[in-house]
């Protein structure tokens, strides 16, 4: 997501919140990635949720990596480099989903609360993800990230790009894998309700995303 934010022309939701946390409070946006990904794991516990490898690796690694990103690659100036380095981002990150989830090693901060809370509230994955994501959007806006056409390819491609590599990433199994995990990767950001059981649409990853 480094790359991302060295193109100019728009985060997803979750970034643009920690780029306005950066802009108002200091810090990096990859310490914020870091402790939004902390706090939002202490969401968990009332909803007994239980993290795993993968869930730690996210919150640990995600943050510094975008900080390493940031600091090795510099802002390119016309805009169709610009618009390269932000396509290469959205396409990176949507292999990046793919490897996460097909690790089956535990869901990313963000992807167990909107799992935790579909359990919890009966309500489609789809609606709670929607919810989350316009909030964290809004809140990010209010305190100056930034919002642009990278935002908006980032929510259209995100799933269908997550989707194409996840079959390629996963690591086989023995049985069926049932998957709120999966499910809550791939479940759509907007579109009609699927109802609980929504299946594979469209998504954003906490891979950065978590």
């Amino acid at each position: 997501m480094g790359l991302m934010l060295r193109s100019g022309l728009g985060l997803d939701p979750w970034d643009v919140f920690h780029q306005g946390l950066q802009g108002t409070f200091g810090l990096s946006v990859g310490a914020w990635v870091t402790i939004c990904g902390a706090l939002v794991l202490l969401l968990w516990i009332p909803m007994r949720q239980r993290p795993g490898l993968g869930t730690v690796a996210n919150v640990l690694v995600i943050g510094a990596a975008m900080d390493a990103t940031v600091r090795l690659v510099d802002a390119p100036g016309p805009l169709p480099a610009r618009i390269a380095l932000m396509a290469g981002a959205i396409v990176l990150n949507g292999l990046a989903t793919g490897l996460y989830i097909g690790a089956r090693l535990g869901p990313g901060p963000r992807d167990g609360l909107m799992t935790g809370l579909h359990r919890r509230t009966g309500r489609s994955l789809r609606l709670i993800r929607t919810g989350i994501e316009l909030t964290v959007l809004a809140a990010g806006v209010q305190l100056g990230g930034t919002v642009g056409v990278g935002t908006v390819a980032y929510a259209l491609a995100i799933g269908p790009l997550a989707q194409f590599f996840l079959p390629w990433c996963t690591v086989p199994v023995a049985g069926p894998v049932a998957g709120p995990v999966a499910e809550s990767v791939l479940e759509p950001v907007a579109g009609p309700a699927a109802g609980p059981a929504a299946g594979p649409g469209t998504a954003a990853a906490d891979s950065r995303n978590g």
